[in-house]
């Protein structure tokens, strides 16, 4: 049997973490292979749907306010009178909270007469696990039981339950709610239900704090201005922090799959968001040096000094992968390199120095593991491979398996030693050099280790085709530059790597129309063998990666180039209702009059929503 992961583009979701609520538009839950309510990635309602004296309602219309809370309006046909216009609608109002959903319904009814509605729920839960879910594994439904006016059901460490103010029943394990609606003439009637769950191996849990970012006035375009009030809601809604650390906020990744701390995610949507205010970033900076490396251990890619690359309530599985990630896995070659670079970024944004002071230990720490463990081979560069056989093949920001290849199609083989990752290697030891200086101590030695990482870059990685010279995206195996054009090479823009000349090399090339869609930058270039619009990692657009480019040109001083890899995110924002998904497809904006969905792609994802803010930053400086 062919297991397929979810489609994700056409469903509606509503979110407060950890808790997230997927379904149609219509706000039926059960006909998609996502939809569900979930809680700490287990979902605790597989199915719910709702009738009106034995049918769905026709839903009108469907409206989100703000990220945790959604309306599905609808007319009650077979309630209502011969006229042609509808007398009779539903509300089906739906509020998430950090510990499950809130629903209720308002029937309202124009008629001369009184009606009665039956309103009939039903609700059945699989209790299924995330990976589960997103692998597109068969699952049972676990049986509800109903006690003193409330249903419960559970397993292992997770309880959910329900509360309604109608009446109970279970057949086969699945709960009816009912009620007889008596909607006086030109009058309401309502009904209300919750549930919640509680998971005793959670190991993130909701923020406590209220978000302490204040969006950017009016900007004078009207489409940034409405990407940045959705990013605004929505990264609210992906405030987290872990269990042992409570106060500390860093944003989850995405929804849904990805609803917990992730080193890399989680740094960059700070970093991109420090225009607004660095409390977040110390927060970040924080929970990451808490889970700081301390010991070699394989099976989990655990090193000293190493900063994690994401943290689950339990093993992640994806079968039909071969991948097994521990709970708190390290597989990450750029998250080291990347805190030190927001710890210095933050110091720079008014960090308070006794904050930053305190951390120095840690940066020490990453620093070290640079040198010592990230360069396992000893040649000045930073690599990686997977020892364990089960972890990620590749563990850069692309961590598919086929992310790295040639020209030709071939994927390359490791150890593999990135060019973006080089990049921000030299930006942390350089910058980790002057916070140390900063505070009295020795850098000398990090920054003749960055100028010796700058000149082996330099003469390893730049190659040529008729198009010029430009960096490949990795050295393989054999230390061999592998040749594909992709957006990597907007990653060094602004680290100090470059100097101007090959930085205009390589903005000349990101805006040639092999990289640029017109919707932002693909992740590899067309005329590679590999390309595919709809390639997670080969072809498609990342709206963070355009961003980082963005950022990068930016700082570079190639203002028109920024602006426009800006207005090709800002179409693409467009066709997605300012909610920009984790990637789309990478097709040509001469040729779709809207960005093409990736559909798998999760929505809303943190670095996608923080990317409004680099973009802002960029025009305007």
């Amino acid at each position: 049997m062919q297991h397929l992961q979810p489609l994700l583009s056409e469903e509606t979701v509503v979110l407060r973490a950890p808790a997230q609520v997927w379904s149609a538009a219509s706000g039926e839950i059960g006909s998609r292979a996502i939809h569900g309510i979930y809680v700490s990635d287990v979902r605790i309602v597989s199915s719910q749907v709702v009738s009106y004296d034995g049918v769905p309602a026709d839903i009108i219309a469907t409206e989100l306010h703000g990220a945790d809370i959604a309306q599905f309006v609808g007319v009650l046909r077979t309630q209502d009178d011969a006229g042609a216009d509808p007398r009779v609608r539903s509300v089906h109002r739906r509020s998430v909270s950090a510990s499950g959903s809130t629903e209720s319904i308002t029937v309202s009814s124009k008629l001369d007469h009184s009606i009665d509605v039956e309103l009939v729920v039903r609700i059945a839960s699989d209790l299924a696990a995330m990976d589960a879910v997103k692998s597109g594994l068969e699952t049972v439904l676990v049986p509800i039981a109903v006690d003193d006016g409330e249903a419960r059901w559970g397993r292992e460490s997770v309880t959910a339950s329900l509360i309604a103010d109608g009446s109970f029943d279970t057949a086969d394990g699945e709960l009816t709610l009912s009620w007889t609606l008596r909607v006086p003439a030109g009058g309401t009637a309502s009904a209300t239900w919750t549930v919640t769950a509680e998971d005793a191996s959670a190991v993130v849990r909701s923020a406590a704090s209220p978000a302490d970012w204040t969006m950017p006035g009016p900007s004078g375009d009207d489409r940034l201005d409405r990407w940045l009030a959705r990013a605004s809601v929505d990264l609210d809604a992906l405030r987290m922090s872990t269990v042992a650390a409570p106060t500390s906020v860093f944003l989850a990744a995405g929804a849904p799959w990805f609803f917990t701390l992730f080193g890399r995610d989680s740094i960059w949507s700070a970093r991109l968001l420090l225009p607004l205010g660095g409390r977040l970033a110390a927060d970040t900076l924080r929970v990451l040096a808490g889970m700081q490396g301390t010991r070699s251990v394989p099976e989990t890619a655990e090193q000293p000094g190493k900063i994690m690359h994401e943290l689950r309530r339990q093993s992640l599985q994806i079968p039909h992968e071969g991948v097994v990630l521990p709970p708190l896995y390290y597989g990450t070659v750029d998250a080291t390199a990347l805190w030190a670079c927001l710890l210095h970024d933050a110091w720079r944004s008014g960090m308070p120095e006794a904050e930053v002071e305190a951390l120095l230990p840690n940066l020490t720490a990453a620093l070290e593991w640079m040198r010592d463990y990230g360069d396992a081979d000893g040649d000045g560069l930073l690599e990686y491979v997977d020892s364990t056989g089960h972890g990620l093949a590749n563990q850069g920001w692309k961590d598919s398996g086929d992310s790295v290849q040639w020209r030709d199609g071939q994927l390359a083989q490791g150890p593999i030693a990135l060019c973006e990752v080089q990049a921000y290697a030299y930006e942390a030891a350089m910058h980790g050099a002057d916070l140390l200086e900063h505070f009295g101590q020795d850098g000398l030695a990090w920054r003749e280790w960055a100028s010796a990482v700058k000149a082996r870059f330099h003469e390893s990685f730049w190659i040529e085709d008729a198009a010029g010279a430009y960096p490949a995206i990795a050295l393989d195996a054999d230390k061999r530059p592998v040749d594909t054009v992709t957006s990597n090479i907007g990653h060094l823009l602004g680290t100090g790597l470059l100097d101007a000349a090959q930085s205009e090399l390589v903005a000349r090339r990101l805006l040639s129309p092999a990289l640029a869609s017109g919707y932002g930058l693909r992740t590899m270039s067309t005329d590679s063998a590999g390309y595919w619009p709809l390639s997670y990692h080969g072809g498609s657009v990342w709206t963070h990666d355009t961003a980082i480019a963005i950022r990068g040109l930016a700082a570079a001083g190639f203002a028109d180039a920024a602006a426009e890899l800006s207005e090709g995110l800002l179409a693409a924002a467009a066709s997605f209702d300012y909610r920009m998904p984790e990637l789309h497809s990478g097709d040509p904006a001469s040729s779709y009059s809207r960005a093409i969905p990736y559909p798998a792609a999760c929505r809303p994802q943190a670095w996608a929503a923080a990317a409004a803010v680099a973009v802002w930053a960029a025009v305007n400086p």
